[in-house]
């Protein structure tokens, strides 16, 4: 989508899903340097968490629940993230979950400095297959205009 083709109070149910697993949450967590075994070691979830199984790494949930909007917001015509503010997770999501995001877009207005593009606030949302929000988060990205 172009600048011009974000309209404030749109929500967007985004068509891709993806189930997570045991190797996207390893690959992730250990791209990243993070040995925590709360992510990691399913023997120390199973004995000292409540959760009882080691829960996905919420940085590669935050990652897949944008990734997952890029298809259909901002793929070729995006310049650049520039934050991401509110993020929350407030359901835990495990390996063998599902993942479905939505987007509302929240704001739009032209750069003040550059004429051929501008700033869109989009809010995020991602659900698993029970439909329990687990993640969520505003972003701001600079887009394109439509060439003229």
């Amino acid at each position: 989508m172009w600048l011009e083709d974000f309209e404030v109070g749109t929500t967007i149910r985004h068509r891709l899903t993806r189930t997570l697993t045991e190797t996207d949450n390893m690959l992730f967590s250990n791209m990243t340097l993070n040995p925590q075994p709360l992510h990691i070691d399913r023997h120390f979830c199973e004995r000292e968490t409540e959760w009882g199984q080691p829960l996905v790494n919420s940085l590669f949930t935050l990652g897949l629940m944008i990734g997952i909007s890029v298809n259909d917001l901002t793929n070729g015509t995006t310049i650049a993230n520039l934050g991401m503010t509110d993020v929350r997770f407030p359901a835990p999501l495990f390996h063998g979950d599902t993942l479905r995001a939505e987007t509302t877009v929240l704001a739009v207005r032209e750069s003040k400095s550059r004429p051929d593009a501008g700033i869109v606030e989009l809010h995020h949302r991602a659900y698993n297959q029970d439909d329990i929000l687990v993640a969520e988060c505003r972003r701001q990205a600079f887009m394109k205009k439509r060439p003229a």
